[in-house]
């Protein structure tokens, strides 16, 4: 995305675009220099122009900043949050949600990296491939959103990710060569947070528990819902028969997959095989 600062004419053509553009604006409108809103909400300078040209989405801290600042109770907090749902299918966004709130989120997947751990390549290359057709602007803009959902993971009280990846997820070739090293090392990286923990499910496991990804997320008042996909279509329920036998299969999909470490190792191995 270009560094370029957005015109004051300018309208806005992303999520992080809109929010810059009503930062800049309160800003001027308070008389304000970008110094002095940087020290104001504890940010730095470059970090307030990034913003404000579109080139960063705004964490939800410094929403939050920009409301005490300016006077304006909850506005830029709000519009924070809803600026993180464009560019997600309408379908998708009661997942995104309950992905935003949740304490403890464990992913089964077996056809790609989630998404809230895919680089920025990585996510590229699925969304060319399900649309080859698509606009680059278009392209670039799912991409964006889905990298915003990794400011879950930089909440104060961030919730517990646990990730179990079939091997066959690790071994697609996703983009190419070069951009799965890069998506499998960023996995070790992430997986070194006390907050994320990755399990890989080896080929040799035999069967798995499940033929199909899902995820469960249990929310802060402590109520489990379950969350799939058709084509086309997410689906959540809280049915306590569903999210129980769920919870039943994940577990046994945990106990037949390599612990953290041994998976850590695993997928270093596996760049290490496709590197030769």
């Amino acid at each position: 995305m270009s560094e370029t600062a957005v015109e004051e004419s300018a309208e806005p053509q992303d999520g992080a675009a809109y929010f810059g553009n009503e930062v800049r604006h309160a800003r001027e409108f308070a008389g304000m220099t970008q110094e002095q809103l940087a020290e104001a909400t504890h940010y730095k300078r470059p970090y307030v122009s990034k913003v404000e040209s579109g080139a960063l989405l705004a964490s939800q801290q410094f929403a939050d900043a920009c409301d005490r600042v300016f006077g304006t109770p909850g506005s830029f907090g709000r519009l924070r949050r809803r600026v993180s749902e464009r560019g997600h299918p309408g379908w998708f966004i009661p997942y995104v949600k309950l992905e935003q709130t949740a304490t403890t989120i464990s992913d089964y997947s077996n056809a790609f990296i989630m998404g809230m751990l895919q680089t920025p390549a990585y996510a590229k290359a699925v969304f060319r491939a399900m649309h080859p057709r698509a606009a680059d602007a278009t392209i670039n803009g799912w991409v964006e959103a889905r990298l915003q959902r990794r400011d879950v993971m930089n909440r104060e009280a961030p919730p517990l990710l646990w990730v179990i990846f079939h091997e066959g997820v690790l071994r697609t070739a996703v983009g190419g060569n070069e951009v799965m090293a890069e998506q499998r090392n960023h996995l070790v990286s992430v997986a070194e947070s006390p907050h994320i923990m990755i399990q890989v499910l080896p080929f040799r496991a035999g069967a798995p528990a499940s033929h199909v990804p899902f995820i469960l997320l249990t929310q802060e008042d402590g109520a489990p819902v379950m969350y799939s996909e058709t084509t086309g279509r997410g689906h959540v329920t809280d049915s306590a028969t569903a999210v129980a036998n769920a919870q039943s299969t994940y577990d046994r999909l945990r106990a037949a997959a390599l612990s953290p470490d041994d998976s850590a190792a695993f997928i270093r191995k596996i760049t290490e095989d496709h590197a030769t």
